[in-house]
């Protein structure tokens, strides 16, 4: 023992730097969320005469509060809920989140409450190969990027579909990255529906012809006829996911 006390307590330190590495490691990159239910309101209905051009389907508020403990969010994935208040970490950074990446909700619906778009994939899916990310790079480059207000693009899994465009209390369901429904989407209500308004300078497009989402839970009315058959989900896919 004499003989190897350096050696051995050199290891010690070695293997107690290793240990604290790996609990930082996985403290950081563990979830603080869970779900109790994943949300999927029924598919809206092929358009008929007089239908108003609302995209989405209005999901029941679950909150605001600002807290850095775990979250429960009722539906998944959250358009509203209990968020952090503690930059980068809520909001963060307005980018392209790969699948490596790790951007929990917790954070960026504090994103959703200043006004800011954020459109989530789910993986596996054809949102996180390489052309898929190239996609999504690709629209977020089309997308307004403001400071402290970016457009929020990431991976959750936690979600019926492939992908979701999501502003505070609204969302958008699709299962193929409609680039056009996204931006008439963001373009009715980014920066209208958010409890703290004027942080994140809306479009300059005019709301749906509705002027306001609909009841608490429902369906948005359908899209209008212009849609094309292949998109007429556009608040939500054409047939449910399995």
């Amino acid at each position: 023992m004499e003989r190897f006390r350096g050696l051995i307590i050199t290891a010690g330190v070695v293997g107690a730097i290793a240990l604290l590495g790996v609990f930082i490691l996985v403290s950081a990159t563990a979830k603080a969320y869970t779900c109790r239910s994943i949300w999927n309101p029924d598919p809206t209905p092929s358009p008929t005469a007089g239908a108003s051009g609302d995209l989405g389907y209005v999901q029941p508020d679950m909150g605001r509060n600002h807290s850095n403990e775990p979250q429960t969010y009722t539906y998944c994935p959250p358009a509203s809920g209990n968020h952090i208040n503690n930059p980068p970490n809520g909001p963060i950074p307005g980018r392209v989140y790969g699948p490596e990446d790790f951007a929990q909700p917790n954070g960026w619906i504090h994103n959703l409450e200043h006004g800011a778009r954020v459109i989530l994939y789910k993986c596996p899916g054809p949102g996180c190969d390489d052309a898929g990310q190239a996609q999504l790079k690709a629209l977020f480059q089309q997308l307004p990027n403001p400071p402290n207000c970016g457009t929020v693009i990431a991976r959750f899994d936690e979600m019926k579909w492939s992908y979701a465009a999501i502003v505070w209390d609204r969302v958008l369901p699709l299962d193929t990255l409609d680039t056009t429904l996204i931006r008439r989407f963001f373009d009715m209500y980014a920066g209208r529906t958010n409890p703290e308004l004027n942080i994140c300078p809306a479009p300059s497009a005019s709301p749906g012809p509705s002027g306001s989402a609909g009841a608490s839970g429902s369906p948005a009315a359908s899209a209008p006829a212009s849609v094309a058959p292949s998109a007429s989900a556009s608040a939500a896919p054409s047939a449910k996911p399995s």
